[in-house]
Formats: C-alpha cells, structure tokens, sequence
C-alpha cells in the first residue's frame, strides 16, 4: 500500500480520476470487442491508443500549472499552424482533416481541443474577473480563429466543440448575464443566414434529424437503425456478442461514433445506468479539482475541460438516440479512435497537474 501511495504522489496521479478513466475505458474495451465483430486486430489497436493515451496523462500531469501557463502560447501557435498546413497537405476521406507523417496520422483540430480553452484562460488569468468587455472580445477571436480554420476543413463537429472548450472558459470567468442573453440573441437572429454558409451535407444533417423516415434508406438510415438499436435493448439487454442490429450489419459506424447504440442493445437501460455512473465519477471529480483549484488559471482550464468531456457524451448519446444531428463526435473512452482519445487522456493529465500540484503554486 505504501509503495503504491508513493508511486500515485511520485507521478502525481489522482486516485479518484484515474480509476474512474480506467473502468470506462475498460467497458469502452468490452463494447467495442462485440462492436468490431469480435476482431482482436481492432481491440489491439485500441489497446495501443490507450497505452499512449496513458503515457500522453501521466507526463502532462508531471508539468506542473505554471509550467503549463508558460507553455500554452506556443501550443496554441503551433496548433494554429498545423490547420494551415493541413490546408496544403492535409488527407482525409471526403475532407482533409489529417496529416500523413508516414510513420504518424494525426488530426491536427484535436490539438485545439486543448489549446484553445488553455489560450483563453492564460490570456484571462492575470485579468481582474469578470472580464471587461475589450478581454472578452480578445478571448472570442482567440476562439473563432481555429475554429473558422477547423470548419473550412470542412469538420462541424469538431469546430463546434473546440469552440464550446473555449466558451466554456469565458463563462466561468464569470461573463455577465446580459452579454450572454445579448449573444443568444444575437445568434438566433444570425441564424437564417448562416444557414446558407453551412455545406449541403451538414443541411442535410439537420433535415433529416427532424424528419429521418423521409429518407429511410439514404440520409435518415444512421438515425433510424441507431435508434431501433438503442430501443431494443429494453431493460437488461440482449446479451454481450448477442446485439442484432450491429451484427447482422444494420447499424453503420458501429465502432465509432455508433457504438453506443450497440451498448444500448446489448446490455439495455441496467447497462447504459451503470454507464453514465462511471461518466458521473469522472465529471464530479473534475468539477471538484475546478472548484478547489488555487489559482485562476487552473480553475478555468479544469472547468473547461470537464466541461468539454461532458460535452462530448452529451452529443454523442443525443446523437444516436436521434435528439441531435449526426456531426461525427465519439464517445469518449469508449469508440474506438486514435487522435481524440489520445485528446481527452491529455486533458485528464491537466486535471491530474492542477490537482496534484496545488500546493507548489504561487502564480498570482
């Protein structure tokens, strides 16, 4: 026990975090082994991803938030510049979104997924709070710049969460109530005409959330069979290996940003209840290091990245039950991926630095 203590405080881990990121992306493991058809290739893969995941945690939890803080200008200025280059040499299928390294394949929006919410509290944290409305400002374009980069890729789905990372840091700096009533506003207003900036595809998208038996074959068919997936499990579920839907290859992308769906079909509402305990832990803890978080740098980067996380399960399940529009977000810990699980690992590493370093700081 004590060799284990010493070991948790040398690599500054936080007991609580990392057992609830370890039981998620052990279910994530067991889901996504029915979900493959069973392939050990995939689960491998998915293996390897998590060892790295782990190993991106454990370092980033090392830097202390200072040494963070004094980092942030340049992820954030080298993330930047990766969405250029991906302009010029990026690959993807259907958009380019990817640099090909040969030895290396890596989704450079991912990055901002991080340095956009820690480029927005490094800029806020010295700032008497809430912010003035000329800090504010500043914050937004340090917000829009990636993510008008990310949605000319084109990636929707990813823009929309790189943004809400960094909104999310601006709200709990405590922006006024009327700015964010005037903002709401404001976007329902703007609403009619970006509709006209948005690809056909991603109207599509939004049609078919409200109308998918329109087309049931074509563009409603994700929602529809992800949805007679998640029904079908009823209260105790088919069966680990025993879901139909996904495998008798009704249910597309079943792997990835459908797997919840085979969760749902496979284990039903008992299984979905002990998973969204585990998704509780990780959240209640994050929002416990934001709130004891003895400095302003790292309470607004915590939050942000719970936040985030939340986010990420929040559209991914309203997604696949049909409550919000196909935009291609995983769920977290648990689709199999490589770029952003790797993402969201860094992000608990964050956490992990904030709280295991609290008494080393003295940023003022």
């Amino acid at each position: 026990m004590e060799v284990t203590q010493n070991l948790i405080t040398r690599f500054h881990l936080d007991p609580p975090l990392l057992g609830g990121v370890t039981l998620l992306a052990i279910l994530g493991s067991v889901v996504l082994y029915s979900a493959a058809d069973q392939s050990t290739a995939v689960l491998v893969k998915q293996f390897v991803r998590l060892g790295i995941g782990f190993v991106a945690m454990i370092t980033i939890a090392q830097f202390s938030p200072r040494q963070l803080l004094r980092l942030t200008p340049l992820i954030y200025a080298g993330g930047v510049l990766l969405l250029i280059i991906v302009f010029f040499v990026g690959t993807g299928r259907g958009a380019d979104r990817w640099l090909d390294l040969g030895f290396l394949r890596f989704q450079p929006s991912e990055v901002m997924k991080l340095g956009v919410p820690l480029a927005v509290a490094w800029y806020l944290y010295d700032k008497v709070l809430p912010a003035r409305l000329s800090h504010t400002v500043v914050s937004l374009l340090l917000v829009l710049l990636p993510c008008a980069l990310i949605i000319e890729q084109p990636d929707l789905g990813t823009s929309i969460l790189v943004g809400a990372a960094g909104i999310f840091v601006i709200f709990f700096a405590g922006i006024r109530w009327r700015w964010v009533f005037l903002a709401a506003g404001a976007s329902i207003a703007a609403a009619p005409a970006a509709w006209y900036f948005l690809h056909d595809y991603q109207r599509e998208r939004i049609l078919t959330l409200l109308d998918p038996g329109k087309d049931p074959l074509g563009a409603g068919y994700h929602i529809i069979q992800a949805t007679i997936a998640v029904g079908s499990g009823g209260i105790s579920g088919k069966g680990w290996l025993n879901g139909t839907q996904s495998h008798l290859q009704f249910l597309p992308e079943r792997a990835t940003d459908f797997i919840f769906a085979v969760y749902c079909e496979e284990f039903g509402l008992i299984g979905v209840i002990m998973m969204m305990a585990a998704y509780a832990l990780i959240l209640s803890r994050g929002f416990s290091i934001a709130l004891n978080a003895q400095d302003t740098f790292g309470r607004l980067i915590s939050a942000s990245i719970t936040m985030t996380f939340f986010t990420y399960v929040f559209v991914n399940m309203g997604m696949v039950t049909g409550q919000l529009p196909v935009v291609g977000v995983p769920l977290p810990l648990v689709s199999y991926g490589g770029t952003s699980l790797v993402t969201i690992m860094a992000g608990f590493g964050i956490l992990m630095s904030v709280q295991t370093h609290r008494r080393f700081i003295s940023i003022s």
